[in-house]
């Protein structure tokens, strides 16, 4: 961006052009560098030469342009694009925007007809369709994305369907589950987040092109040839005044990132809790790790803990999105120029975090001993004695809590697990208990008990990984 003490270079001695008589002076240095957002809004040229096309084309079926007009400004329009994606395209801060920038360099190479093209619209209109493109287009590679680190946790779940490891809550031992079912969680968060994008997706795909500055145009254009040109399955936008204000999409998409986000920052923070040494459940390889510039034995989780740390400037852009949004009036402030770098890093870094966690959940190597291990630790198996009591002996569940509690202490005070009671000790809290209650008492039957829908028995986990592989297949 053009700084403050900058010469002025081409386009900046004078008013830009683009204004029209109006402005006799040119900008100052600063107005230029608050005003510029070439720096960043250069990624909509995509959208915004795919929306131009589809504009010409309308305006030549209407009668506005002729057909030679618009065949000039489509070749042009093509030659641009082949020059911005070989490097070549000479971007000028003094033109503002990726709108001004393309226009000038059309009308330089064709003439005349280069300046019938923003006939009937306005940049306001302009740029609420570029951005809704380029969402809508960053839609389908993050849904794309979701669902590989969805297939990624399948295929784990599925190979670890009947891993035991520990259950937890408030990050204590709760009671036994097994990694596939584990996983499998989080592929239930992920596509809740692929049906969010979907939605969103649904709701954005409206076209607010041909509603000009705020107020419609006197000129008689066909906005729905324009919308299904664009694929917009929601025709126009029925109010030029929403066309050109409406930012909603935008937050929407920041929100199904940043939730997106949330949920991939959990899964990392367990990435970085199951490799520490202490927990020892899960080996991740030089590929998603690094090293300490002082202790050589360090394995940091790095990768892991990128992942969480972006979270929050995916979050701080929808905060700074509404932040924006809340205090405009109808229709278009230049406030709006702040909705596109957040939507912009928040797609690239969630790409990259989905990228990064699909990579660990591939590479990491869990181990099953040390998971069995802890499985059994911190009497996990309480409840499964405390379900055996109430089923045996027909006890109320409140008594039998208070009874397995008392026999969580007896063994807790032996110092063993509650199977390392003998029957007798169990006998001295209630008397009615026999042999069978030590067949509940297991890791691996405590795990295989639990077949009620959505829990964490084997063969329910194996039953669900394989209906999901079929849907995301």
């Amino acid at each position: 961006m053009t700084s403050p003490d900058a010469t002025p270079g081409r386009g900046e001695s004078l008013a830009n052009p683009q204004w029209g008589g109006r402005f006799a002076e040119g900008p100052s240095a600063i107005m230029r560098a608050i005003n510029a957002s070439i720096g960043f809004d250069r990624k909509l040229w995509r959208q915004d030469i795919r929306g131009s096309l589809a504009h010409a084309a309308m305006l030549r079926h209407v009668g506005i342009l002729s057909a030679e007009d618009e065949a000039a400004i489509r070749r042009g329009l093509e030659d641009i694009a082949r020059g911005i994606e070989a490097g070549d395209f000479p971007w000028d801060e003094g033109l503002e925007d990726v709108h001004m920038n393309i226009e000038a360099r059309l009308t330089e190479a064709i003439g005349e007809a280069g300046k019938r093209l923003h006939t009937a619209r306005s940049r306001n209109d302009q740029v609420a369709l570029d951005l809704r493109l380029w969402v809508r287009d960053a839609i389908d590679g993050l849904a794309g994305q979701v669902e590989a680190v969805m297939r990624a946790l399948v295929a784990r779940a599925e190979e670890h369907a009947a891993t035991v490891m520990p259950g937890f809550t408030h990050l204590q031992p709760a009671q036994p589950v097994t990694l596939g079912h584990h996983l499998l969680a989080y592929v239930e968060m992920l596509a809740r987040d692929r049906g969010r994008f979907r939605d969103c997706r649904a709701r954005l795909d409206e076209c607010p092109l041909g509603a000009a500055a705020l107020a419609g145009t006197s000129f008689p254009i066909d906005r729905h040839m324009t919308a299904a040109a664009l694929g917009f399955a929601g025709g126009p936008m029925r109010n030029s005044l929403d066309a050109v204000a409406a930012r909603d999409f935008a937050a929407e998409f920041l929100f199904a990132c940043a939730m997106c986000a949330t949920h991939l920052s959990r899964f990392a923070e367990e990435v970085v809790l199951w490799t520490n040494p202490y927990f020892g459940f899960v080996r991740l390889s030089d590929a998603f790790t690094t090293g300490s510039s002082i202790m050589p034995q360090k394995r940091n989780p790095d990768a892991a803990e990128l992942v969480r740390g972006k979270t929050g400037r995916i979050t701080g852009a929808l905060v700074g999105l509404l932040t924006v949004l809340k205090g405009l009036a109808l229709a278009y402030f230049k406030d709006l120029q702040e909705d596109k770098e957040g939507v912009f890093d928040a797609a690239e870094n969630l790409a990259l975090c989905l990228a990064a966690v699909e990579g660990m959940v591939r590479d990491m190597r869990p181990d099953a001993a040390r998971l069995a291990q802890a499985a059994g630790a911190g009497f996990s198996t309480a409840t499964d004695l405390a379900d055996w009591l109430v089923r045996a002996l027909r006890m109320p569940f409140r008594d039998a809590h208070h009874v397995t509690g008392r026999l969580v202490a007896m063994a807790e005070a032996k110092g063993c697990d509650l199977a390392g009671l003998s029957l007798a000790e169990m006998r001295s809290v209630e008397p009615r208990i026999t042999d069978d209650v030590f067949s509940v008492l297991t890791v691996a039957a405590s795990v295989a008990s639990r077949t009620s829908y959505g829990g964490t028995a084997p063969a329910n986990v194996a039953r669900m990984a394989a209906e999901w592989k079929e849907r995301l297949a």
